[in-house]
């Protein structure tokens, strides 16, 4: 069974324990990150079977981001977290290999099914 790891990435602090204390009491290991210069260096540290972006960060955005993880591991499982959404960004999310998308403020049970959904598409993967 792969790790429950799970990498979320966003500028504001209170998004980030938001998110990591929701994970955490469903059983997953959270690595938190506040930009993509940092979610990069933790990631050459650990693997993250699943992670949550925030697409509008300062320096790097997400989208880029999304980009490099999928090209170091394929197999990641990866979702866009935006405060806005257009047809252009969605497309621009898509193309960067995101795996799906969720507006702020998120529903809290989506985003542990999209995280539940993650792992179970790792397991497959892994099995074969």
């Amino acid at each position: 069974m792969p790790d429950r790891k799970i990498l979320i990435v966003d500028d504001e602090p209170s998004i980030r324990k938001l998110l990591k204390m929701v994970f955490t009491t469903q059983g997953y290991a959270v690595s938190v990150a506040e930009s993509a210069e940092q979610a990069l260096q933790i990631m050459e540290q650990d693997a993250y079977p699943v992670m949550f972006f925030d697409v509008n960060l300062p320096g790097m955005n997400g989208i880029d981001l999304c980009q490099r993880a999928k090209t170091a591991d394929p197999k990641a499982i990866i979702y866009a977290i935006t405060g806005y959404t257009s047809e252009f960004e969605l497309t621009r999310c898509r193309e960067a290999g995101f795996d799906d998308y969720f507006t702020k403020p998120a529903a809290m049970g989506d985003l542990i099914k999209a995280a539940e959904d993650g792992f179970e598409k790792n397991r497959r993967w892994e099995s074969q």
